[in-house]
């Protein structure tokens, strides 16, 4: 029997493992709120500790909501699913959102977090990971 004749199961991953498999890939969706409604848009992220680093342009609707000092709580979620075997993994960070706003701090940024969209993507966008879950989803043999 192979795995995509097989039962799945979802086995809990510990933070630390999460954010390691965040780390490995580069591309999520971040949900926030806009106008009072859940919104969600794909990004290219790093992970830089206990953060999650997005970029996103001046006039995106994410960075509407983190206007000066403001911040906002967020999801971010990531994942690596095999479409053929359907196996693979998935992770959802929930934290407080920030503009990073130190010139030097968000250079850096930009200099190793190349969008894959055109624009300037200027915004620099800090997620600090408050709540980590995520799951492995795995053949069960039983």
């Amino acid at each position: 029997m192979t795995a995509t004749e097989s039962q799945r199961r979802l086995a809990e991953l510990p933070p630390q493992e999460c954010l390691s498999l965040l780390g490995s890939v580069s591309l999520g969706r971040v949900v926030f709120t806009a106008r009072a409604l859940p919104a969600i848009r794909p990004v290219c992220h790093l992970v830089d500790g206990d953060y999650v680093i997005i970029r996103t342009d001046r006039d995106a609707a994410i960075t509407s909501e983190l206007r000066a000092d403001a911040s906002a709580v967020v999801a971010y979620e990531a994942d690596a699913i095999d479409m053929a075997e359907h196996l693979g993994w998935s992770v959802i960070v929930v934290g407080v959102a920030r503009r990073v706003i130190d010139p030097d701090e968000a250079a850096i940024y930009r200099r190793v977090l190349r969008s894959w969209l055109g624009g300037a993507k200027d915004q620099v966008i800090a997620i600090h990971a408050d709540m980590v879950t995520g799951f492995r989803l795995v053949a069960d043999v039983t």
